[in-house]
């Protein structure tokens, strides 16, 4: 039994997030699925938002609130600190506040518009048996995801990671919310400096393997990813 315990599934792109860090780092971990449909009553009393994930440091605690940390971001400064090889948090003061913020810009601006408005309209209904919400994937995908991709994309003109040279926080966050986008549509045009970005994320084997599963997870209720500019 490991000491790290991560509550939730690998299609949640902040489950994915606290796993690129643990698989990064090295570090053991277990995994209990947490289902976002159908979450159970207990789980409130671990996350009170009644979000995925939660991480649990069995050495704290086995059971209950005590040793969990309900929050992707919150848990992926605890992990940077307890196991500190490789770190993702520059020391530099002024490289640190850009990795977080491209961390909160992942997980707010750019969640909103990958997860919210293309993800959840393509693959909750086809996870109830129902057809996609295809009219807002598409209008999502062509109104509202090009503004953020070519703020992305002029950012890493500078260098292959959004800070320049150096993998952060900032780089995992963006990848893991984009994926959800990328497990379920095509790669849009253009957008050249961060399509080598991406393509670079993936490559890394933190990323890679939980793309993997996902795609399995998905392969029955979505063979093939969509093309939303059809």
């Amino acid at each position: 039994m490991a000491d790290i315990l991560l509550y939730g599934s690998p299609l949640s792109p902040f489950f994915r997030k606290a796993e690129f860090l643990l698989r990064s780092k090295g570090v053991a971990f277990d995994t209990e699925n947490v289902p976002v449909l159908g979450m159970p009553d207990w789980y409130a009393a671990l996350n009170p938002g009644r979000r995925i994930p939660t991480l649990r440091d069995r050495t704290i605690a086995e059971v209950g609130p005590a040793g969990t940390i309900p929050d992707s971001s919150a848990m992926c400064a605890f992990l940077d600190k307890k196991y500190p090889e490789p770190s993702f948090y520059p020391e530099d003061p002024y490289a640190l506040g850009r990795a977080l913020w491209f961390e909160e810009f992942a997980d707010t601006d750019l969640a909103g518009v990958v997860g919210s408005g293309i993800f959840r309209p393509i693959m909750f209904p086809r996870f109830q048996g129902k057809e996609s919400d295809l009219a807002t994937a598409k209008a999502t995908a062509a109104e509202k995801l090009p503004e953020k991709l070519a703020y992305l994309d002029g950012v890493l003109e500078a260098g292959p990671y959004l800070g320049g040279e150096t993998l952060t926080i900032g780089d995992v966050a963006v990848a893991s919310i984009f994926a959800q986008y990328a497990l379920v549509a095509q790669l849009p045009e253009g957008f050249p400096h961060f399509r080598a970005f991406y393509e670079r994320m993936t490559a890394l084997p933190a990323l890679a393997e939980n793309l993997a599963l996902c795609r399995k997870m998905l392969s029955k209720a979505l063979p093939e990813p969509l093309d939303l500019s059809a």
